[in-house]
């Protein structure tokens, strides 16, 4: 996996340009998608006696990661095929017929696959899917009354599908003439079709706020299909939502998470190094207190990010099928690359919103409601899936309680509630959500507010929790304690806050004035982090370190010296080491030494006085010519526009 992240993954980021993707060419080129091809990132999911690079998750994780360090549209090209997608469901589910077929042809890049699930009419609400197929006998491919599928869809958003050969599709399944059985209606089905079968329709493409990765609709118009095309034969028949429910959770656990967590690296390091370089009242911008606020945030929520995509990948590997800890990652997450973002390009002012190749930060920026939106938009995780389903199905005994409340015989209903109920350990979390369950039963999951503010307290236990361990998987470095506090901090009041709001808000006053008696005996005690600590965070991002180097482990540093990033770098290194050389011309200038205030003029009268010698000198010129174009943004005479318009 390291081989295959110092290799082909470098290779690759190295042909992407976010830039002309978005801006000139619309797609990635040919040869870079002839590249994933021949390098088998399609396939990292697949076992290698299918020809697969059978990746763990985490190594999976790492590579997304690096990727979406350099490029969106690069990185939901390879994420795609290995989270939610034809591969995943046949391992899972595929007849070795299909698996046997498909998944060398997958691997190779012989075959792009999508996996068409949303519609015009069902996004979140999959059941309200209209797409149908009818279970009928036609001729097909030369053969005779063949018993099979007749398919019509509209399906919408579908990543890949324009350009795919082969497209998963879910449909609901009806059997009018009892072919099968006795049921009429058996449910949504997951079937695989080439894309080149009549009556298929791909091509066109949507435009996901200037992310000009491969997503459209497509349509089918009487589409039959063979009974063997159901992925895992028609034992399989009616199973797709369960299906797709299992898998979903590879898009949620690792797909996002890690485009999260390679972006907010990507903008720390290279934020970090701007607001070293960049000056205003002669002093570097990263030094203000404002300023310096935003950095802690952006350095505390990357850390903790990373912190949870490496725990929940080695979850992954480990075999388990953390369906709620993907939804809260996923969910956490992208939420929290939007707060890093958007403070970065407060950072960046005029430099982040000049479009350009030499631009790092914009592409990220227009990309985060992207994965916001996808997998299942964040207002829905947040609100019923995290705790409304998620958490309260993986329960040991929420689940009964429900289901206790619900039995018509309320003897019974009494009998069984209280046997579950009184099993509770009675922590502040366990003891709020069980009392809500008491007062709300079955319909707590409806309440979607308090729902989601018991998700946000589950959400921020899991984030600390992973913050302690990947300070301790790290070897605990010293230089890390105000990262890792100022993460904890921040979770622990947002955890506290939640609760306090679902407490102000209960259904009955009584007893949550007894349950804040019970929790808050001495008021909330949780603290957002003070500034000394914001202060010991931020710096961390200012100058190169080994904390500076862990924090933004595995984003893409260009070899290329002309490349925004590595300019960055480079001049980083040669502003720290003028700064102890412009001291002393700030102190030649106060005796009265010096009168220039060009910077180049003064290098020379400083030299020529014997203030400085020619080497401080050149490392000054150096340090100024490299800020000019590191603050520098991008313009375009008029006819490049024009050309544009003409063409």
């Amino acid at each position: 996996e390291q081989t295959f992240m110092d290799g082909p993954v470098n290779e690759f980021c190295a042909m992407l340009s976010d830039w002309k993707i978005n801006h000139e060419d619309y797609d990635l080129t040919p040869k870079a998608w002839q590249f994933l091809k021949d390098k088998g990132f399609f396939g990292m999911i697949i076992p290698k006696k299918y020809g697969g690079l059978e990746f763990s998750a985490l190594g999976h994780s790492c590579v997304v990661m690096k990727i979406a360090s350099r490029s969106t549209s690069g990185t939901v090209t390879v994420m795609v095929p290995n989270s939610l997608g034809p591969a995943e469901l046949l391992l899972k589910y595929g007849t070795e017929e299909q698996k046997d077929h498909y998944l060398p042809r997958l691997a190779k890049g012989q075959e792009i696959p999508c996996f068409a699930l949303t519609g015009p009419e069902a996004g979140s609400d999959a059941g309200s899917m209209p797409d149908t197929g009818i279970i009928c006998h036609s001729d097909f491919e030369g053969k005779k009354d063949v018993l099979g599928i007749r398919l019509n869809w509209d399906k919408r958003y579908i990543t890949l599908g324009p350009v795919a050969t082969v497209l998963g599709l879910a449909f609901k399944l009806y059997d009018p003439d009892h072919l099968l059985g006795d049921k009429e209606e058996l449910g949504i089905t997951l079937a695989l079709i080439p894309t080149n079968t009549p009556g298929v329709s791909i091509g066109s493409r949507h435009v996901p706020l200037n992310q000009f990765f491969q997503v459209g609709p497509n349509w089918g118009k009487d589409v039959f299909i063979p009974m063997d095309w159901i992925i895992g034969g028609t034992d399989r028949v009616g199973q797709g939502w369960r299906m797709l429910m299992e898998s979903l959770a590879a898009g949620r656990s690792i797909s996002l998470p890690a485009l999260s967590t390679g972006g907010g690296k990507m903008v720390c390091r290279a934020t970090g190094a701007y607001s070293r370089i960049r000056k205003q009242f002669k002093i570097p911008i990263g030094r203000f207190e404002g300023i310096e606020e935003a950095l802690a945030r952006m350095a505390g929520n990357t850390y903790t990010m990373d912190a949870a995509r490496r725990l929940t990948c080695v979850a992954l590997d480990m075999g388990e099928k953390p369906s709620v800890i993907s939804a809260i990652v996923k969910y956490n997450l992208t939420e929290t690359l939007r707060q890093v973002m958007n403070d970065s390009m407060d950072v960046q002012g005029g430099s982040g919103i000049c479009m350009g190749p030499g631009n790092l930060w914009a592409s990220t920026y227009q990309g985060v409601p992207v994965s916001i939106t996808v997998e299942g938009a964040n207002i829905l995780t947040r609100s019923l899936i995290i705790f409304g389903q998620g958490a309260i199905r993986c329960h040991p005994y929420a689940l009964k309680e429900i289901q206790a409340i619900a039995n018509p015989d309320s003897s019974v209903a009494s009998k069984e509630f209280d046997a579950t109920f009184f099993r509770h350990l009675s922590s502040a979390f366990a003891l709020t959500a069980d009392i809500a369950l008491f007062l709300l039963g079955g319909a707590l999951k409806r309440k979607e507010k308090i729902s989601g503010r018991f998700a946000d307290i589950l959400s921020q236990m899991y984030l600390a929790s992973s913050i302690l361990k990947h300070f301790k998987d790290q070897g605990s470095p010293k230089e890390d304690l105000p990262l890792v506090q100022w993460s904890c901090d921040q979770a622990l009041y947002k955890g506290q806050e939640a609760l306090d709001q679902i407490l102000r808000n209960f259904p009955n006053t009584f007893i949550a004035w007894i349950l804040r008696l019970i929790i808050f005996p001495f008021g909330k005690t949780f603290k957002l982090p003070k500034d000394r600590l914001g202060h010991q965070v931020a710096k961390i991002l200012l100058e190169p370190s080994p904390a500076r180097d862990r924090i933004t482990e595995g984003v893409y540093l260009p070899e290329d010296g002309k490349e925004k990033m590595a300019l960055l770098e480079k001049t980083l290194d040669q502003v720290i080491a003028s700064e102890p050389i412009e001291k002393k011309l700030l102190s030649a200038r106060r005796e009265g030494k010096l009168k220039g205030v060009h910077p180049d003029k003064l290098i020379q009268e400083a030299t020529s006085q014997g203030i400085i010698d020619e080497k401080e000198a050149h490392t000054l010129k150096s340090a100024e010519e490299g800020r000019r174009k590191v603050i520098r943004v991008d313009d375009f005479p008029a006819s490049y526009f024009k050309a544009k318009v003409s063409g």
